[in-house]
């Protein structure tokens, strides 16, 4: 019996991913696969009157965007409360605190509800000094503020919020993180790296609250085509996410994007064991585990082969001792877990991969795809080592440009010549390491377009460096968007399933407002969705020229 189509696109530029360059085709859909491929004389039989039509001319047509890195609850958290990445300073920081909750008529709310803020950080600042709880107890003496910055590796909190939390001078430092304290040893109410944990309970949201900003972000993943994203649910110390609501939302029928999520690595298996047995859908999937080696360069704890360029009295550290890191790695890998490592400074990156090098030895080879977060900087000598292990490089192209202006960038002065260039992508590409792209948000944004832009011209939003920083870096136009779908496909071990436009695959697809292999580089930006399918099923429609029939 001949298969009649649910939908059928048609566009003069469609990606698959398969070939290199986007071709005329059409595509039919039928239930939430794809059921062909091919010109309109091979897809006609495939179309009836019941069949409903798109025809996007020029637009182009590819597989959905899969963002294989997002902190996704405190990426709701971000869009619903105070946004402080615009601050120059300490000060304009409360200001902008401040002001949000008087626009919004919370200015004085109830006495035990947290005030929150995200997206700080002190060294975009013109004084890159770390903040004091006394600038926000000015303005809340008396309601608990906590304040996540935006490489969610610090928390700032003010005198009533240390106090709700019972961190006092006498608090100890927790393992791996550090409570700032000043010459009297009273905290400053800054808590870095896994002391941020003991501000978790400020950050626990009602369920039916956190519902209402998870359907935000559904609608702004569709509005983004972003299909599948890889939820890293875990920061430093603690796990922070809604499972339940996701839950929830597949039961309705409700859930628009594939969510992969992780846990925490930290020597219990029995707890991951449940999620895994539990989480297997292919909406909602347990994908493994992950740990953080290493902080990030801008602070110095990024944890270096050698010292800092410009401070050579540190090369950062460990966030947990190698031996314990490379125990709970081989351990998890026994087990069958796919382990997930933030490590950004090349000396955690020679750690990662050395963890899993033993881990491979002891238990044998197999398909296990390890993953190394963020990849800044790499020494030669571990190049090929991605490869050899089949270990894959997970990097966010948009982080090239997390400082608002080229002159700004700290990479150079912390890191020196010697270490340059500095995210080798196109460099782990030709040394055989499979690459998957993502954005990291909330740290920047979740549209896939500033990465795409990032990845092909290498440039800040000044347009800085001239021809791009490290332009032999710059990767391909094809191969950027494989690596933002059919990479994060092959990075949660669904590459037979999606990641590309294929016959028999499911029928996740977004349409582009133009054909991006066709257009000035700068104009990337400029680029919007015209439609999103997730599953089959019309989750995004932008009002556009393009005709629809049937």
């Amino acid at each position: 019996m001949q298969i009649i189509a649910d939908i059928v696109l048609s566009s003069n530029t469609v990606f698959t991913g398969v070939e290199d360059k986007p071709k005329k085709a059409m595509i039919a859909i039928k239930e939430n696969k794809i059921v062909a491929i091919g010109s309109e004389a091979e897809v006609a039989s495939f179309i009836n009157s019941e069949t409903k039509r798109y025809d996007f001319k020029d637009e182009l047509i590819m597989a959905g965007f899969n963002d294989f890195h997002i902190h996704l609850t405190v990426g709701c958290l971000t869009e619903h409360f105070a946004n402080l990445s615009n601050a120059t300073s300490e000060q304009e920081a409360v200001e902008l605190l401040k002001n949000f909750y008087e626009e919004k008529g919370n200015g004085e709310c109830d006495k035990n509800q947290w005030i929150l803020g995200f997206n700080w950080h002190h060294v975009f600042w013109e004084r890159p000094e770390l903040p004091h709880r006394s600038s926000l107890d000015e303005v809340y003496p008396n309601q608990p503020v906590c304040l996540l910055n935006s490489d969610l590796h610090g928390v700032w909190l003010n005198s009533k919020g240390l106090e709700v939390l019972g961190i006092t001078h006498e608090t100890p430092d927790p393992p791996y993180g550090k409570i700032i304290k000043d010459e009297d040893g009273n905290p400053t109410g800054v808590l870095d790296e896994t002391a941020i944990r003991l501000a978790k309970s400020a950050l626990n949201i009602p369920l039916e609250q956190h519902a209402c900003m998870f359907q935000g972000f559904l609608e702004k993943a569709a509005k983004y085509g972003v299909t599948s994203v890889g939820d890293m649910l875990y920061l430093p110390g603690f796990d922070i996410g809604y499972l339940e609501n996701y839950e929830e939302f597949e039961k309705q029928g409700t859930l628009t994007v594939r969510i992969d999520f992780l846990s925490a690595l930290n020597g219990d298996l029995d707890y991951v064991k449940q999620l895994r047995d539990k989480y297997k859908s292919g909406k909602l999937k347990f994908s493994g585990l992950k740990q953080f080696l290493d902080g990030v360069p801008a602070t110095y704890t990024a944890y270096l082969h050698g010292t800092y360029y410009d401070n050579p009295k540190t090369n950062g550290d460990t966030l947990i001792p190698p031996d314990v890191v490379k125990k709970w790695i081989t351990d998890a890998d026994k087990a069958g877990f796919r382990v997930r490592l933030h490590a950004c400074g090349d000396g955690a990156i020679r750690l990662a991969l050395d963890s899993y090098d033993l881990a491979k030895k002891r238990n044998g080879s197999r398909d296990s795809r390890h993953t190394i977060e963020h990849v800044e900087t790499v020494t030669t000598d571990d190049l090929d080592r991605f490869s050899e292990l089949g270990v894959i490089a997970s990097m966010q192209p948009d982080h090239i440009a997390l400082f608002k202006t080229f002159a700004e960038n700290t990479y150079p002065s912390r890191l020196g010549p010697e270490r340059a260039p500095y995210w080798p992508i196109k460099t782990l590409m030709d040394h055989g390491a499979y690459l998957a792209f993502g954005s990291d948000y909330p740290v920047v944004s979740l549209n896939p377009m500033y990465g795409v832009y990032r990845a092909v011209t290498r440039l800040h939003n000044d347009g800085e460096p001239k021809g791009g920083w490290f332009p032999e870096e710059k990767v391909s136009l094809a191969d950027t968007l494989r690596a933002y779908t059919l990479g994060g496909a092959y990075g949660n071990f669904r590459e037979a399933e999606l990641g590309t436009l294929e016959v028999g695959k499911l029928a996740d697809i977004v349409v582009l407002n133009q054909n991006l292999f066709n257009i000035d580089p700068e104009e990337i930006l400029n680029t919007e969705v015209k439609l999103t399918i997730v599953d089959g099923e019309v989750v995004y429609e932008r009002a556009s020229k393009a005709s629809l029939m049937g």
